[in-house]
């Protein structure tokens, strides 16, 4: 994965029938293999058999990501059509069905059921989960310290799963509101630095509060198996530039964060208060919302995306795209708007509440696809 200055991106899928737009809770040992096939060394089990994850190579320039995300993307649904299946990318499926999903069969998913029951089995969920390197000597506590402030504006950015279970949930982004079911899937804990991270982990294992193969699963955390710092916190995105917007910036503050002469030390009590504020209100409210700057003004998204460009100082064309491009999902709504806006009109037409469902499962299948 990730090395200093590269970053590796994880994007999560959920399989669908092409004509009906539902789950496959079992998919055929054909699709199955035509997933393992197209993604050949990049591909990884998730939690249901109807999920599947894309795992990248290490990439240092946006551009070599998309060629080869879109690449996969691309040939994966060709493929999948021939078996009636498709792909969809998006932090939920608008129609749903989780009860009749399927666990993946791997002993570490197993446990997961067994350990969080109806919380892992309702998790038919999707992010989009970005790495990006941190040279040695750096404290990753002390980067996570400087942008965990900036999470709710990379959730806004991404949100894409405002239906559950066929239901408009008045949320942009419900699968982080159905991540709250889990510990330790939230915001980071306010820790000093390293050392306080690894005091932090002792205690969670002497009290049995984490068994010995799992980790922390905040928003942003340091990856045990890399030298990177991993944003967990975006929906997955269908629209494949969407995802490398929230990347572009990411890599942005990281590189930030590790420049700073001195890591930022633990967020005191009423950072806190405002990074918590403002995540529900990305949850909640997306690019409408109003979010508190560091002196408890309200901003809106387009006033905190300046604010970041004055910092962050972005000067090479690819960091420049991320802001434009973020600008854009402002200006113009993230996947959440488009879906929600979609059933509206199709209701609005005379269709069904299934068959405008639908219509929105049928569009987000050809934002993944890149048409």
């Amino acid at each position: 994965m990730a090395v200093a200055g590269g970053f590796g991106i994880e994007e999560e899928y959920l399989l669908v029938d092409v004509e009906s737009g539902g789950l496959l809770s079992d998919p055929s040992p054909a699709v199955r293999g035509v997933c393992e096939e197209e993604l050949a060394g990049h591909f990884a089990e998730e939690m249901f058999r109807c999920q599947i994850e894309l795992v990248s190579p290490v990439f240092y320039r946006l551009d070599l990501a998309r060629a080869f995300i879109a690449e996969r993307r691309e040939r994966l649904a060709r493929r999948l059509a021939v078996h009636g299946a498709a792909i969809l990318c998006a932090g939920s499926h608008p129609h749903g069905g989780w009860p009749g999903q399927q666990s993946s069969p791997a002993p570490h998913f197993r446990q997961l059921f067994e350990d969080y029951r109806q919380v892992a089995r309702r998790s038919v969920v999707c992010g989009l989960h970005v790495h990006v390197g941190v040279p040695d000597g750096v404290d990753r506590i002390g980067v996570i310290n400087r942008i965990r402030g900036w999470l709710p504006l990379l959730l806004l950015l991404s949100a894409s799963s405002p239906f559950w279970e066929g239901e408009d949930t008045g949320y942009y982004s419900y699968r982080r509101i159905l991540c709250s079911g889990w510990p330790r899937m939230g915001l980071p804990e306010p820790l000093a630095d390293w050392a306080a991270y690894e005091r932090y982990r002792s205690w969670l294992y002497k009290t049995g509060s984490l068994r010995a193969d799992n980790d922390c699963w905040w928003a942003l955390r340091p990856s045990r198996r890399f030298p990177t710092v991993e944003l967990r916190i975006a929906d997955a995105c269908p629209r494949l530039d969407d995802g490398l917007c929230v990347t572009g910036l990411f890599r942005q503050m990281v590189a930030w964060a590790v420049a700073q002469p001195e890591p930022a030390p633990a967020p005191g009590e009423e950072q806190c208060w405002r990074d918590q504020e403002n995540y529900w209100r990305a949850m909640r409210m997306g690019r409408n919302g109003a979010f508190l700057d560091t002196g408890n003004q309200a901003q809106n998204p387009s006033r905190w995306l300046e604010r970041l460009a004055a910092i962050l100082e972005p000067s090479s064309d690819e960091a420049i795209w991320a802001f434009d491009q973020a600008e854009a999902i402002v200006r113009h709504g993230s996947s959440a708007d488009r879906q929600m806006i979609s059933f509206t009109l199709a209701r609005q037409s005379g269709a069904t509440r299934q068959r405008a469902l639908r219509q929105v499962v049928h569009e987000l299948v050809r934002e993944t696809r890149g048409a």
